[in-house]
C-alpha cells in the first residue's frame, strides 16, 4: 500500500536516502564527540582541584597528569630564556618568558614564568625577577603541542629567538640542552620580584559546541525527509507518470 497522493520518484528518492543517512551519521557521530569533550572538561576539572603534587619523575607518566598542579624545585638557567610571541592578556602583544629550570637531579624542566610587554623583552629590564638562588615554582603541568597548531601560525624561527608556538624539542635544541622533560609547567600568579614576568593567565575553557553541531545535523536530516516527502506528492500532472511504482 502506498501513502494517498504520494508517488516517489527514483532519482529524489535515492538522493533523500543519501542526504538523510548522511546527515544522521554525522548528526550522531557529533553526540558521540559531545560525551568525549565532557569527559575531557571534567577530568581537566578534576585535576586543576587536586592537591599540588610533584612534577612526574617517569617520561611515560605526564599525559596522565596534565593540568594537575605541580611543585618543582632548582634553579633557573636565565640565560637560557626563551620568549614566545604571545598577545598581552589586556592587549597589545609581548611575549610569554620560558626558562629553562635545572631540578637537584639535573632535569630540566620549562617553565612558563609569564607575560612580558615589548618593552621589558630584555632581561635588563626586568633584573629583579632574575631569580638567582635555588626556587621553588607552583604552577600546572602542561603537555606542548605535537605539531603546529595552526597552518595560519608563521614558523619559530630559533637563530633569531623568534618563537611562535611552543615546540619543546625545537628549544632544548636551540638552548643545547639534554635531559629536558617532555612536558612545561605553567607558572601560577605568585609574583615574581619587581612584578615581571607575569604568570598564572586563565588556562582557555574547552569549546563543547557538539550538542549545537548535533541538533543542526539532525535538522537538516528531518528537513531534508519533510521536502521529499512534499515534493513527491502527486498533483495530477501527466508528468507524475515517471514516478517510483505504488507498493
Amino acid at each position: 500500500m502506498s501513502i494517498a497522493g504520494f508517488r516517489p520518484r527514483l532519482v529524489p528518492t535515492l538522493f533523500t536516502i543519501v542526504s538523510v543517512l548522511t546527515c544522521s551519521g554525522l548528526g550522531i557521530w557529533q553526540v558521540q564527540r559531545l560525551h568525549w569533550k565532557e569527559g575531557l572538561i571534567a577530568a581537566r576539572e578534576v585535576a586543576l582541584a587536586a592537591a599540588p603534587i610533584a612534577p612526574p619523575a617517569n617520561s611515560a607518566e605526564p599525559r596522565a597528569f596534565e593540568f594537575h598542579r605541580v611543585v618543582a624545585e632548582g634553579s633557573f638557567l636565565h640565560d637560557r630564556e626563551i620568549l614566545k610571541i604571545a598577545p598581552g592578556p589586556t592587549g597589545g602583544s609581548g611575549f610569554e618568558v620560558l626558562t629553562p629550570l635545572r631540578e637537584a637531579s639535573g632535569r630540566i624542566i620549562f617553565v612558563d614564568r609569564g607575560f612580558v610587554p615589548t618593552a621589558r623583552k630584555d632581561p635588563a629590564t626586568r633584573a629583579a625577577g632574575q631569580l638567582a638562588d635555588a626556587v621553588r615554582i607552583t604552577g600546572v603541568l602542561r603537555l606542548p603541542p605535537a605539531v603546529k597548531p595552526s597552518w595560519f601560525l608563521p614558523d619559530n624561527r630559533p637563530e633569531r629567538n623568534f618563537w611562535f608556538w611552543l615546540d619543546l624539542p625545537a628549544m632544548a635544541a636551540a638552548d643545547r640542552l639534554g635531559g629536558v622533560a617532555p612536558f612545561y609547567i605553567d607558572a601560577d600568579a605568585t609574583p615574581n620580584p619587581g612584578g615581571w614576568p607575569r604568570g598564572g593567565a586563565a588556562i582557555a575553557p574547552l569549546p563543547n559546541d557538539h550538542l549545537q553541531y548535533a541538533i543542526t545535523w539532525f535538522s537538516l536530516a528531518a528537513a531534508a525527509a519533510v521536502v521529499y516527502f512534499l515534493s513527491q506528492r502527486s498533483t495530477g500532472d501527466p508528468g507524475d507518470n515517471d514516478r517510483l511504482p505504488r507498493a
